[in-house]
């Protein structure tokens, strides 16, 4: 709303207004032409003509030219890399199980706690086994007394243990008398009965020769039967105590003081930490370029910023039909346990594969309705450029279509600019 305030101007000025509202009395000459139709006249006049003036203040102001910076596309040498999502695993992870019969007498670890490959973590009623154990062992040292051995180590050949060996004299006597007897038949000395007495007398130390060597074969082997069951009490002994199969940290306690277990009745699990696996997946396409020993680098949500270095161990010799990848997986070292198994991480290999690629900063892009594009600074003006983009490297992105190495593009105010902007580069960003 405008606010019109009469006034009276001095006599000079009146002149003044006459001359200018001279061509519309002339043009008007019916119109009755008093002093206040003047006035009002003159100050539309006035007040058009300040109008018209803003008008082309403004049009003069929308034609400034826009400053903005700008830098070229680049053509690059760049190593491509795989980006996926992995997750972390134990190496190791074992539900460790009784191998005895008994009722549970002292728990030495729970959750969470670290335990040592061979640590006792927890221990069974011990005086059956025991008992078993001293009545297997009396049986060997039995069996051992009989042989005329004093260990099962030292056990001398059954042809030197005391039974064959007194057979063995006598069998000696035997043939020694028999050939006596012989010599002396020949010579008409002796009766044939007693030729065939001495006969008799070989053939039946020859027959008890043979049953002690027989005899002492077999308590040969009553000695390593009564070892063997000797053996096993003693390992049933042992297995009432329930040791950690390896270092790592108890996941998970099953069982409770007092509480009868039978073989094979799960105890504890034992998950090692250190090192850690990482599962996750190559792109098929990427997967010629990438082997077994190439480095890693893993990021996790629980350490934001810190980088986590690892190693490619294995990777699948099949394809994942579904995915049409490849599944691999890479060692990490975690000594200080401060990774978890389960947990998510993002992943990064470098591959071996080498390209020759067009990049431009990421921040020159304009993202709008699906479509990413960039401004080329065109002499004076700007063209917008609809763009096929690849791999975000960085701070920058490929560019597979759309410009063309050395192009200019704008990077100032990115979403404020428009096609046809008239701009004036301040800078050039190499």
């Amino acid at each position: 709303m405008r606010l019109f305030v009469a006034v009276t101007p001095p006599p000079e000025a009146l002149d003044e207004l006459e001359a200018a509202v001279a061509p519309l009395r002339s043009s008007c000459p019916d119109l009755r032409w008093t002093r206040a139709v003047v006035l009002v006249l003159a100050a539309a006049m006035t007040i058009a003509g300040c109008s018209k003036s803003e008008t082309a203040q403004a049009h003069g102001r929308d034609e400034a030219a826009k400053p903005v910076k700008a830098e070229p596309v680049r053509q690059e040498t760049v190593r491509r890399s795989v980006e996926v999502v992995g997750t972390l695993a134990a190496v190791d992870e074992a539900t460790v199980s009784s191998e005895a019969d008994g009722i549970v007498s002292k728990i030495s670890v729970d959750l969470g706690d670290r335990v040592h490959a061979g640590q006792v973590m927890v221990e069974l009623d011990r005086e059956k086994a025991e008992y078993n154990y001293a009545s297997q062992k009396a049986a060997v040292a039995r069996a051992l007394a009989k042989y005329g051995a004093t260990a099962p180590d030292r056990l001398p050949p059954v042809e030197q243990t005391p039974d064959v060996q007194k057979a063995a004299a006598e069998l000696v006597q035997a043939k020694q008398a028999f050939e006596r007897a012989q010599e002396l038949h020949k010579r008409q000395l002796v009766p044939s009965q007693t030729l065939d007495d001495a006969d008799a007398m070989l053939r039946a130390k020859q027959a008890g020769y043979d049953s002690s060597l027989q005899n002492a074969k077999n308590l040969r082997a009553d000695i390593d039967a009564s070892e063997a069951s000797m053996k096993l009490a003693d390992r049933q002994l042992r297995d009432t105590q329930i040791r950690a199969p390896f270092d790592g940290y108890v996941a998970r306690r099953l069982v409770n003081l007092g509480q009868l277990v039978k073989a094979p009745t799960p105890v504890m699990s034992i998950v090692r930490v250190d090192p850690l696996k990482v599962t996750a997946e190559i792109p098929e396409r990427m997967a010629p370029w990438i082997n077994v020993g190439e480095p890693v680098t893993l990021y996790v949500d629980a350490y934001p910023g810190q980088a986590i270095t690892g190693k490619v161990s294995r990777i699948s010799p099949a394809v994942n039909t579904q995915t049409r990848a490849f599944p691999f997986e890479a060692l990490v070292p975690n000594g200080q346990a401060v990774l978890k198994p389960g947990t998510f991480a993002r992943v990064h290999i470098e591959s071996g594969k080498v390209d020759q690629v067009m990049t431009l900063s990421y921040s020159a892009i304009q993202y709008r309705y699906g479509v990413n594009r960039v401004f080329v600074v065109e002499g004076d003006h700007l063209g917008a450029r609809e763009l096929k983009v690849g791999d975000r490297l960085g701070d920058r992105i490929e560019v597979v279509s759309g410009v063309k190495p050395g192009d200019m593009v704008a990077l100032t105010d990115v979403d404020k600019l428009a096609d046809g902007l008239k701009v004036s580069v301040a800078r050039n960003v190499e």
